[in-house]
């Protein structure tokens, strides 16, 4: 990763470790994707922007392989996602020859611009929904 791009993930996952997804998570109709740590076997949420399309659930990572959540996925695929308040169990997918860019333009406008305009390494994931 570049110096710059390195940079700006530094700076970028700070404010969202501090301030933002703190916030975030505390609201109720806020999408979260929790995952299970891969070292401390806890349930990790982080707030997220994506949509469902039938019984997945899709998101672009704008730090790929770099996102902690992503690493917590590689390490455990099975996940949960609120959506408008109310949990679903799933099994996460990394697609790495999907294009996210063309992802993110079917996916809800302020978060897909924030991911542009922050991300560095862009990855899509899709979440098959079991309930």
């Amino acid at each position: 990763m570049p110096a710059s791009a390195d940079r700006k993930h530094r700076i970028v996952t700070a404010f969202q470790r501090r301030i933002a997804n703190p916030l975030n998570r505390r609201l109720p109709f806020q999408t979260l994707l929790e995952t299970t740590g891969r070292t401390s076997g806890l349930p990790r949420q982080t707030p997220v922007g994506g949509r469902r399309v039938g019984e997945s659930f899709w998101l672009v990572s704008e730090f790929g392989q770099k996102s902690q959540y992503v690493r917590n996925i590689q390490a455990d695929p099975k996940v949960r996602v609120r959506l408008a308040g109310r949990w679903h169990h799933g099994t996460a997918h990394l697609l790495p020859d999907d294009d996210p860019r063309t992802r993110l333009s079917a996916l809800p406008f302020f978060n897909s611009t924030a991911v542009r305009a922050f991300g560095t390494d862009l990855l899509t994931v899709r979440v098959d929904l079991e309930d």
